[in-house]
């Protein structure tokens, strides 16, 4: 290209980017110029109505709220989690998206870029991290104000950051009779990706490529640096259905012209057309750099929005007793006069207690009764929600406790571990359940503590111990990101039984048959740590396997204070004894935990045998409850591989059970050592059942996600461990979910 080419293309860039902002300054001058304007286009700010026959933004081809390559300054519904695919140009971006706060969205993104011929691979795949943090929030107005950093975790492929203005402006539906149109701006200013083609300055210098081969690390230092360039577009939603985009960008694509023979970047203008095929899909198509064609599809699924509506059958009515005036006979205490007669009336009880509380998919542990209290033990394997199994409980002995039963004290057990105590009057049962505000009412009158002693006069369920368990079902074990296939599975039966021999005990073992899958075929280990993970190729050489098998113990040590003991074949890759101590007070938000193993490497072939590798391991723990769902953890210990460091993460968990997190580790192994990536990190999800299946289930499926699995900062994988089991039924987990009490 000639100067006078170069000027003029100089030249045309400073005309778009200006066209841009002349059409936002005009469009603004617009909503105050008179009030016929105003009729025509109005500004959708926190006074106006929100659109509810319009989706959510849409996603860049980056994962991200934004145009087609684009960002824009939007923020997606609080807690929505999205997964998007596109392609063009050889690339094939999967991006999964979470909006953690309203004003803060992660994403975790991993690109097949085909022909790049980078680091030895003619198909490099590439993983990466971006955040967005909201600066301003759109008013009636003012238009929402983004920052963001792409890519800043990654081997910096696509690294860059910006700061980007988006206004949204109501307009009349076209082709629909449902709710209105919307028009979206975008203009904004990038360094890195975003800063390479139309750049109108610099700020300081930066090396072309930031994150190096080992990648992982962020490159503070490089933040904001070198050429910046102006990037916009603008967005229009036609109706509920249909959306319409153009965007100016400012991503030369240069490494990919210059390494790849099937990208070629004719002109910044992008175009594309999008379909709202159902409410959690849309589709799009678009023209790129004027030499290319892309698609893509996004799924956005919002935790607060099951798939199938949650069927629940109704609760039994709580029958109010009559007064005691009207009905005096009802009231008479004389059948629990004495110690004995009390402990008599249990075991004459239990029967029908069991039996209304198997009505509810819940199970009696134990029952301990007097004149005017009742205190249950009870398992429960059906809800999800610890409130919601609170209140079936609560209902259960409603309808069958002597009428002198005043005080209901139900204690949810977990392995028979003794969770909490949740005091209920039973008058304040009676006359709150059609009551206003009655899910507040009630949780203002019910105590929730500790769990007491118990007592010598309790009685045991009939026929709970010893139970055995089996069963039979398929599995599915992925493994990610090797180089040379991007996903690998195995798929196969596996075979659990569980046996309680007493409250409390736990053996339990898993095998497994493998039935297709070339997880075997893995890369083979170049760690120069102990090979603690990454043998997993060699780990999955036998089709038939012992997945673990293990005896535990877990008590109550004392007031606030929760153990366990566990022994065996612990996980896939090491055996040994772990023991752990929790203190957990139930009205406190702080969790203080401390965990110690010795374990030995297991044989390749996950059967008995053992390898000369053994370690000593342990954490000190410290859990966060920060309210509204929010859980933060600090581990600081010793991993698998002898290293030593701490272990940061934050999750986030709904009413419903979907869990969100991030985690990362840090400890004294070098980036050298630790090798690709720098350091361990990842995120993680689980998904209920019932989410997806419309009924009461406590199982779950979810799994972690690392760019690269390392032996650095590898924690033991213990089944059992306390903290998850004790929260569920703390006062911080009960309250933030009291109003399924009474469902």
């Amino acid at each position: 290209m000639g100067r006078g080419s170069a000027v003029s293309t100089r030249t045309g860039i400073f005309r778009t980017a200006k066209a841009i902002a002349t059409l936002i300054l005009m469009l603004g001058m617009t909503c105050t110029a008179g009030t016929e304007a105003r009729a025509q286009i109005i500004p959708q700010g926190p006074e106006e109505p929100v659109f509810t026959s319009l989706p959510p933004p849409s996603l860049n081809f980056f994962g991200s709220a934004g145009l087609i390559d684009m960002p824009s300054a939007e923020m997606l519904p609080d807690g929505q989690y999205s997964t998007s695919f596109s392609h063009f140009a050889g690339q094939t971006r999967f991006n999964l998206t979470f909006q953690a706060f309203p004003w803060l969205s992660a994403t975790f993104r991993y690109t097949g870029i085909n022909d790049l011929r980078l680091f030895g691979f003619s198909t490099y795949y590439d993983r990466g991290f971006d955040l967005r943090l909201r600066l301003l929030k759109e008013g009636r107005y003012r238009p929402g104000v983004t920052l963001g950093l792409q890519d800043f975790a990654g081997t910096g492929v696509y690294a860059g950051e910006y700061i980007v203005a988006t206004k949204k402006f109501r307009l009349p539906a076209i082709g629909s009779s449902r709710g209105s149109g919307q028009l979206k701006i975008s203009a904004g200013i990038g360094w890195g990706r975003l800063g390479s083609f139309g750049s109108i300055g610099r700020a300081g210098g930066r090396p072309a490529f930031v994150g190096g081969t080992l990648g992982g690390n962020p490159s503070i230092d490089q933040w904001f640096h070198g050429k910046y360039a102006p990037f916009g577009g603008i967005e229009w939603q036609v109706n509920d259905r249909l959306g319409l985009k153009v965007e100016y960008s400012s991503d030369a694509y240069r490494l990919e012209t210059k390494r790849s023979s099937v990208f070629k970047h004719e002109s910044p203008f992008n175009f594309g057309i999008e379909w709202q095929a159902k409410p959690r899909t849309r589709i799009g198509a678009y023209y790129l750099y004027g030499s290319e064609f892309g698609l893509s599809v996004q799924f956005q699924l919002g935790p607060k929005q099951p798939a199938t509506k949650l069927h629940i059958d109704a609760p039994t009515p709580i029958v109010p007793r009559p007064p005691r005036a009207v009905n005096p006979g009802l009231w008479d205490d004389s059948w629990a006069a004495t110690p004995a007669a009390a402990r008599s009336a249990a075991l004459h009880l239990r029967s029908a207690v069991a039996a209304a509380l198997e009505k509810h998919g819940l199970r009696l542990e134990t029952l301990s009764v007097s004149a005017e209290a009742v205190e249950l033990r009870f398992a429960n394997p059906r809800y999800a929600s610890m409130a919601n199994a609170v209140g079936r409980a609560a209902r259960a002995l409603a309808a069958t406790m002597p009428s002198s039963v005043e005080t209901f004290r139900l204690v949810p057990v977990q392995n028979g571990l003794a969770l909490s105590a949740v005091t209920i009057r039973r008058s304040d049962l009676e006359a709150l359940e059609f009551a206003p505000d009655s899910a507040d009412a009630l949780l203002a009158v019910t105590g929730i503590n500790d769990a007491p002693t118990l007592s010598d006069a309790a009685v045991l369920g009939e026929d709970i111990y010893p139970s055995t368990s089996v069963s039979f079902a398929p599995y599915f074990q992925p493994s990610y990101f090797d180089p040379a296939r991007p996903i690998r599975l195995d798929v196969g039966m596996a075979l659990k039984g569980t046996y309680h021999p007493a409250p409390g005990w736990t053996v339990s073992g898993t095998i497994r048959h493998r039935l297709v899958g070339d997880i075997k075929n893995g890369r083979a280990s170049n760690s120069l740590l102990p090979h603690v993970r990454t043998d997993a190729a060699l780990y999955a050489q036998e089709d038939t396997t012992l997945r673990n098998l293990f005896v535990s113990k877990q008590w109550r040590a004392g007031p606030n204070l929760y153990a366990r003991a566990t022994v065996g074949y612990l996980e896939p890759m090491f055996a040994g004894l772990s023991t752990e101590l929790l203190w957990k007070p139930v009205s406190s938000r702080l969790g203080l935990g401390i965990e110690a193993n010795y374990v030995r490497q297991r044989a390749f072939d996950q059967r008995l045998g053992l390898r000369s590798y053994s370690v000593f391991t342990g954490h000190a723990s410290a859990y966060y409850d920060f309210g509204r769902g929010y859980l933060g953890q600090l581990d600081v210990g010793r991993y698998l591989a002898g290293d030593l460091g701490a272990t940061f993460s934050m999750d986030r968990t709904f009413d419903n059970g979907w869990s969100v997190g991030a985690f990362f580790t840090l400890t004294d192994v070098s980036a050298r050592e630790f090798g690709e990536g720098s350091f361990d990190k990842g995120i993680r999800f689980s998904i209920p059942l019932g989410w997806f299946l419309g009924k009461a289930s406590r199982q779950s499926l979810g799994t972690s996600i690392r760019p690269i699995q390392r032996d650095g900062g590898v924690r033991l994988s213990v089944p059992g461990r306390l903290f998850g089991q004790v929260r569920q039924a703390h006062k911080a987990a009960l309250s933030a979910q009291w109003a399924r009490v009474w469902e």
